[in-house]
C-alpha cells in the first residue's frame, strides 16, 4: 500500500481482524457509524457487540440511507463519515452516495464485507467486484485478504478520506480476513507515498493574484464549499471586506459566508440571482476561490467572462482549466492562500459596481422575488414557505434539502447565520437524499434544529429512513413540499417541450398516515392562513415531526439559465 505510517495508539494484542477493525475506528476517534448487517460483514458485528459504549451503530432501513446519513454527518460536523455494509447488493446499493461523495468532496470511510478469499472470482453467493464498480468513483479503494492488513488499510483510508480536497474510501474486507488472528498495532497514516494532499504554496502566484486584483475595477468573487472544507471561512471573510469585492456563492458555498453580509450579492447558476449571473460577463477580473466552475454555473462555456481575467484558488491541481481557462492559478489550502493574499490587496471598496448587483436584485424582487415570497392570492408558494421557516428559526438552523425546484426555492430563499448549515446533493443531484442526510445532520449536531425540505417525487425514494428516525428518536423537522409532480422535470416540459407533461404527474399517499405508522407526529396543510401555526407547532415539538404543505402544482422557479444559454442570458419568466 505504500503508506507511510507514524504515530503509533496502541500496543500489540492477538486478536481477529473483526475486531481489529472496530479497535482500528476507536483509534480514529470514530463513535457514530451507520449501517446494514449481512452475511459477509457479520464478524464485523459481532465484533461490533462488545464495543457498545465507544461505538453507537446507527441500524438504517437501506445502505443507501446508511451512506446519505453519513454524508450529512460529515457536512454537519467536518469529521469523517463511516459506512458499514455486507458484500454484493449491500456493497453496490453504496454506489450512488459514494459518486454523491466523491463529486461533493465528503469525507467518507465506508467497509464492506467480502466473500472469503478461497472464493473470490467464483460468482459465490452476494460476491460482486466491489473494488471495480467503485474506483471510479472513490478517492481511493482496497481489498483486504489478511487480517494483519486491516490497521494499516483503515489508518490510510482515514487520511486519505480527510486530507487534501475531501473525499470517499472503500475498504473491501474478505471473510476470512475478518475471523483470522492478527498480532493487532494500530499507528495513524500521516503520509502516504506519490500522494500531496495539499500543494505547496507559491509566494509568486499569490502576488501576481494580489496585483491584479489591486487593478481591477470591476472584480467579481465566486465562493465554492472549498471554503468551508478549508475551514477558511474567516479568512475569507477577511479578504473580500479588505478588498471590498462583491461575492456570490455556488450552491454548496452557501453559509460559507452569513447571507445577509453586505457583499454577498447571492447566489451563482442556473437558478442563482439575477445580479451575480448578468455580471459575470460585464466583471474584469474573476476571482473563484474553492469552486470547479461546474457546468451548473458557468452556462454556455464559450460565453462565460471572455472578457474577464481569471484568477483561480483551490486545493486540486485538475480542477485548474478543466473548463475554465485561469489567468493565474493559486494553489494551495486556500485557508493560507487568503491569508497570504489578504495581506497583499489593498483596502478598496467598489461601490458604484457593488450597487450595479443592487439595482439588479431591486429588479428580481420586484419581477420574481416578491411574488414568491409574499403572495395575495392562489396556492401557497414553496417560497413563502421557507420564508416562514426563515423567521421562526433565525437563521441558525441547519437547512437539508433533496434535488429539485424545492433545492433551488429553499437554496435561493434561506437565511444562514453560520457556516456547515446547507447540506444538499449539489453535483450528482441524488434525490432521495435529504431524509437520511438530515438524520445524520442530526445525529452530529444534536443542539442545531435539523430541517429537512423535500419535495413529494424525492421523499418516496428514501422514506422508509421515517423507521430510523423513529428507533433513533432524532428530532428531525420534515417539511415536504407537495405538488404533485416531479416539479423541476415538469418546469423543463413546460418550457422547452410545449407542456407535454410525460410521466411527471404523482398520485401521492396520505404522508401524514405514513408519519404516523413510524410513530412520527405530523399535520398536513393546504391553506395559507394554516401556515404560520403549522411550522411553528413543527418547530416547537420536542421530537421530529412532518409537514406536508401543498403549494402550487404548475409553479416554476426563476431566474432560469436555459441549458445551452450564456449566463447573462438569464430569464425572470
Amino acid at each position: 500500500m505504500e503508506a507511510v505510517i507514524t504515530q503509533s495508539v496502541s500496543e500489540k494484542v492477538k486478536t481477529s481482524g473483526a475486531d481489529a477493525v472496530l479497535r482500528s475506528l476507536v483509534a480514529e476517534g470514530v463513535d457514530l457509524v451507520f449501517g446494514y448487517p449481512g452475511g459477509a460483514i457479520m464478524p464485523v458485528y459481532d465484533a461490533l457487540y462488545h464495543y457498545q459504549e465507544e461505538i453507537h451503530h446507527v441500524l438504517t432501513r437501506h445502505e443507501q440511507g446508511a451512506i446519505h446519513a453519513a454524508q450529512g454527518y460529515a457536512r454537519a460536523t467536518g469529521n469523517v463519515g463511516m459506512v458499514m455494509a455486507t458484500s454484493g447488493p449491500g456493497a453496490t446499493n453504496l454506489i450512488t452516495g459514494i459518486a454523491d461523495a466523491m463529486i461533493d468532496s465528503t469525507p467518507l470511510v465506508c467497509i464492506t464485507g467480502q466473500v472469503g478469499s478461497n472464493l473470490l472470482g467464483s460468482d459465490a453467493f452476494q460476491e460482486t467486484d466491489i473494488i471495480s464498480i467503485s474506483m471510479p468513483c472513490t478517492k481511493w479503494n482496497y481489498q483486504v485478504t489478511r487480517a494483519e492488513d486491516i490497521p494499516e488499510a483503515l489508518a490510510k483510508a482515514f487520511y486519505i478520506a480527510k486530507s487534501g480536497r475531501p473525499g470517499p474510501v472503500l475498504i473491501d474486507i474478505t471473510k476470512d480476513a475478518q475471523f483470522n488472528q492478527l498480532d493487532f498495532d494500530y499507528k495513524k497514516c500521516e503520509v502516504v507515498r506519490s500522494y500531496q494532499p495539499v500543494p505547496v504554496l507559491q509566494p509568486e502566484s499569490v502576488s501576481a493574484a494580489a496585483e491584479l486584483i489591486n487593478q481591477a475595477e470591476r472584480p467579481f468573487v465566486l465562493f465554492g464549499q472549498g471554503v468551508i472544507l478549508g475551514q477558511a471561512e474567516e479568512e475569507f471573510k477577511a479578504f473580500i471586506e479588505k478588498s471590498g469585492i462583491p461575492a456570490a456563492w455556488t450552491l454548496l458555498g452557501l453559509s460559507a459566508l452569513p447571507t445577509d453580509h453586505p457583499l454577498n450579492v447571492g447566489m451563482l447558476g442556473m437558478h442563482g440571482n439575477y445580479g451575480p449571473n448578468k455580471l459575470t460577463n460585464e466583471c474584469d477580473v474573476l476571482i473563484a476561490i474553492g469552486m470547479r466552475f461546474d457546468d451548473r454555473v458557468t452556462g454556455n462555456l464559450a460565453h462565460y467572462a471572455r472578457q474577464a481575467k481569471v484568477i483561480h484558488l483551490d486545493i486540486d491541481p485538475s480542477e485548474i482549466n478543466k473548463n475554465v481557462k485561469v489567468d493565474i492559478p493559486v494553489l494551495g489550502d486556500c485557508k493560507e492562500s487568503l491569508r497570504q493574499l489578504t495581506q497583499e490587496v489593498k483596502r478598496k471598496s467598489h461601490s458604484s459596481w457593488l450597487e450595479r448587483f443592487r439595482a439588479h436584485d431591486r429588479t428580481e424582487k420586484e419581477e420574481v422575488i416578491n411574488a414568491e415570497l409574499s403572495p395575495q392570492s392562489g396556492q401557497m408558494t414553496m417560497g413563502e414557505v421557507i420564508k416562514e421557516i426563515n423567521y421562526l428559526t433565525r437563521g441558525e438552523a441547519i437547512l437539508v434539502t433533496d434535488v429539485g425546484q424545492h433545492q433551488m426555492v429553499a437554496c435561493r430563499y434561506t437565511q444562514f447565520k453560520q457556516s456547515k448549515s446547507n447540506i444538499t446533493s449539489g453535483g450528482l443531484g441524488t434525490m432521495g437524499f435529504c431524509l437520511p442526510a438530515a438524520l445524520g445532520a442530526k445525529l452530529g449536531a444534536p443542539d442545531r434544529e435539523v430541517v429537512a425540505v423535500i419535495g413529494d417525487g424525492g421523499f418516496q425514494m428514501t422514506l422508509q429512513e421515517l423507521g430510523t428516525i423513529f428507533q433513533t428518536q432524532a428530532a428531525v423537522k420534515i417539511v415536504v413540499l407537495n405538488n404533485s409532480f416531479l416539479g423541476m422535470v415538469r418546469q423543463w416540459q413546460q418550457l422547452f417541450f410545449d407542456k407535454r407533461y410525460s410521466s411527471t404527474e404523482l398520485v401521492n399517499p396520505d404522508f401524514v398516515k405514513i408519519a404516523d405508522g413510524y410513530g412520527i407526529k405530523g399535520r398536513s396543510i393546504d391553506q395559507r392562513k394554516d401556515l404560520k401555526s403549522a411550522v411553528a407547532e413543527m418547530l416547537n415539538h420536542k421530537g421530529s415531526f412532518l409537514l406536508e404543505v401543498h403549494v402550487g402544482k404548475e409553479d416554476n422557479v426563476f431566474p432560469m439559465v436555459p441549458t445551452g444559454a450564456s449566463v447573462s442570458d438569464v430569464r425572470l419568466s
